[in-house]
């Protein structure tokens, strides 16, 4: 990529309730025409782009299964790409410990940037097995957004970089 060309960016996600299509949507307005791709619904043609950034929600320490089939498939292509990760949840744990459980060493290794940026509870999304666990575990029923736009832009400025 030479210097001072557009890099074209695609922002791929998996998402339960929405809270990483969110964040997906939020950096794509710090990245000029930046695409945004929710992996349910297929996975795109990544050759016309330079940059790729994947996002997951995480739930029991896992990333979604159509990042996992994503990363599967397309792990040699994001090697000579301009690659990022993100993930969103409520953990308030060692968000390392998310990255590595989840992502082999050498795809760590190709990201320009990585970062946990936060999730989004909203019980009126929730089942009722999920919302009594959250009740229990939180000790809280109501909505809860935990996501940092701070984290955001400086995410978002890394993969610009």
């Amino acid at each position: 990529m030479q210097e001072g060309l557009f890099m074209k960016t695609i922002i791929i996600y998996a998402t339960k309730y929405g809270a990483a299509g969110e964040i997906a949507q939020r950096i794509a307005s710090k990245i000029d025409g930046a695409v945004v791709h929710n992996l349910k619904k297929s996975v795109p043609s990544l050759e016309e782009y330079d940059c790729i950034i994947l996002g997951s929600s995480v739930y029991a320490g896992m990333i979604r299964k159509e990042a996992k089939y994503f990363l599967s498939q397309y792990g040699d292509v994001l090697k000579n790409k301009t690659f990022g990760l993100f993930l969103s949840g409520l953990d308030r744990g060692s968000n390392e410990a998310f990255f590595t459980a989840n992502f082999s060493p050498e795809i760590l290794q190709n990201s320009k940037a990585k970062s946990f940026i936060g999730g989004i509870y909203d019980p009126k999304k929730a089942g009722f097995m999920e919302r009594f666990i959250m009740r229990m575990i939180t000790k809280q029923s109501g909505y809860i957004d935990t996501i940092k736009d701070s984290k955001i832009e400086k995410f978002a400025e890394a993969m610009k970089a």
